[in-house]
């Protein structure tokens, strides 16, 4: 039996509760899920990628089915060089889906054999974004409630 393994990647720029949401709850679908840290040219980070790293490796320290890994290029160059057959998306609203569903169908172009899978998070983390933990922390505001303990520290 083929090993299921998928990547969850993003930037993380901090990891959220609703990240972590979609991570817990996808476990059961998958032997192994890598959680993928990708080097996005458009995106101006608050936190260095070790930082980021460390955050995820402390968050899911228990849990060996999860692995934690940086990467440039494309993600479906990633799933192939880790051995991955699903790539693995988180979903708040129908903006997200819009968005997600074009780069599902570019990636599936790009490599017939990867699989995009859509979890739709939690109601009550679906509204968390790593923008607006961002903007909370820039500007000083309350943002604890928003992510993990270790993010917190």
């Amino acid at each position: 039996m083929e090993t299921r393994i998928a990547v969850f990647a993003g930037t993380f720029d901090p990891i959220t509760n609703g990240h972590v949401d979609v991570i817990k709850r996808s476990l059961p679908l998958f032997d192994k899920i890598v959680i993928a840290i990708g080097e996005n040219t458009k995106k101006q980070t608050l936190f260095d990628t070790e930082k980021r790293l460390s955050w995820i490796r402390e968050i899911f320290l228990s849990e060996p089915r999860i692995s934690v890994a940086s990467y440039s290029g494309l993600t479906v160059d990633f799933c192939k060089e880790v051995g991955a057959s699903y790539i693995l998306r988180g979903l708040r609203n129908g903006s997200d889906y819009d968005y997600e569903a074009h780069i599902a169908q570019l990636n599936k172009e790009l490599n017939p054999l990867i699989e995009t899978i859509f979890v739709i998070t939690s109601p009550e983390v679906s509204y968390i974004s790593s923008s607006l933990v961002r903007d909370l922390i820039v500007y000083q505001g309350d943002y604890t409630r928003f992510v993990p303990s270790q993010v917190r520290a």
